[in-house]
């Protein structure tokens, strides 16, 4: 007989990485539902600095703190990221929260008493007001466990972080095994780079606000992308852009940015002429070294059957022309993805 609150309760975060006020949230939810949907958020994005660990390893973090029995009550759904949209966001979760919901109803003629659990920390848990459909649980924070200061211990030193008290001990014993990996000593290096760039304005009598452009540049079904040569993001894919210089307009900025990385070989007035729109894009953590607010400016190229010829240059290993089919969110640097989405409709 069921005589728990709720059928089904759903639990989102990103859990980089799984530490104790999570689990107290999940064993709260596992004693007042029948079932536990947890959305692991952040998912199909590169490893950095914030996101060191990918859906899958974030799910067998969960289930083994967990025992058999509640593990066949959980239910764990990779939830992606969309910046710039919250409308959508909130679509995916309501798709994907009833798809779940379906498939595991025991009782599917009669409607399941869902909620929403979670505790109210800071902005990032404004999600809680998306839902009004769903009855809300708060559960109170934890010790005051900040997953960031906890990412920043473990890439600094390992084994200070698996002594600590904030993680379950399955989660100590995974750690360990993931500081043995090459993805560890990638995400440290990064890290680091990011450390000491934030080290040199450490003097200034205000946090910085830096300002760059980036070019989104599409011709016939094609956009034009770079590959990094250098951290933070080496080797990921990236719009043309950079920082705007003191004695340049923003779209000048971005033209010049263009053309040093890309060597595209299309006339400056061409370029303006194809200006299709532009965009401000100032998420707090789209950039892992500080706070950064980028002009985003959308070129469409007249359609032709030859592409451009582009070749890297200054900042860039490698431009190329990508067909929009092939756009992977897993390959692109910091919220580009998301940029890309948002000025092409896609």
């Amino acid at each position: 007989m069921n005589n728990k609150p709720f059928d089904f309760l759903v639990f989102i975060g990103r859990f980089q990485p799984l530490h104790n006020g999570h689990m107290k949230v999940i064993n709260r939810a596992l004693e007042q539902s029948q079932q536990l949907i947890i959305l692991c958020g952040s998912a199909h994005q590169p490893r950095s600095v914030r996101n060191p660990w990918t859906v899958q390893e974030r799910e067998q973090m969960i289930r083994a703190c967990l025992s058999d029995e509640q593990n066949r009550r959980l239910h764990i759904a990779p939830l992606m990221d969309i910046v710039y949209n919250d409308e959508s966001w909130v679509r995916n979760v309501q798709a994907t929260v009833t798809g779940l919901v379906t498939a595991h109803n025991p009782v599917p003629h009669k409607a399941p008493k869902i909620g929403l659990i979670g505790h109210s920390k800071d902005q990032s848990s404004y999600y809680l007001n998306l839902f009004p459909q769903w009855k809300g649980v708060n559960v109170d924070n934890f010790q005051g466990i900040s997953a960031t200061t906890l990412r920043e211990t473990f890439f600094a030193d390992a084994e200070s972080l698996t002594d600590s008290d904030c993680l379950p001990c399955a989660v100590k014993t995974n750690l360990k095994e993931y500081a043995k990996t090459h993805d560890y000593k990638n995400i440290q290096e990064e890290l680091t780079f990011v450390q000491k760039y934030k080290s040199a304005w450490e003097q200034s009598p205000y946090p910085p606000v830096f300002v760059t452009v980036d070019a989104v540049v599409v011709q016939s079904g094609h956009l034009l992308l770079i590959k990094r040569k250098a951290k933070p993001g080496k080797g990921l894919w990236a719009l043309p852009g950079g920082f705007v210089q003191n004695d340049e307009t923003l779209l000048n900025g971005c033209i010049r940015e263009l053309r040093e990385e890309t060597r595209l070989k299309v006339p400056e007035p061409v370029l303006k002429g194809s200006l299709s729109s532009q965009r401000v894009f100032d998420d707090p953590h789209r950039s892992a070294r500080g706070r950064t607010i980028t002009h985003a400016f959308h070129f469409e190229l007249k359609a032709n059957a030859t592409l451009p010829k582009v070749r890297g240059s200054d900042d860039a290993e490698h431009a190329f022309w990508l067909p929009l089919s092939e756009l992977e969110p897993g390959s692109l640097f910091e919220d580009h993805y998301f940029i890309i989405q948002s000025m092409i409709g896609l």
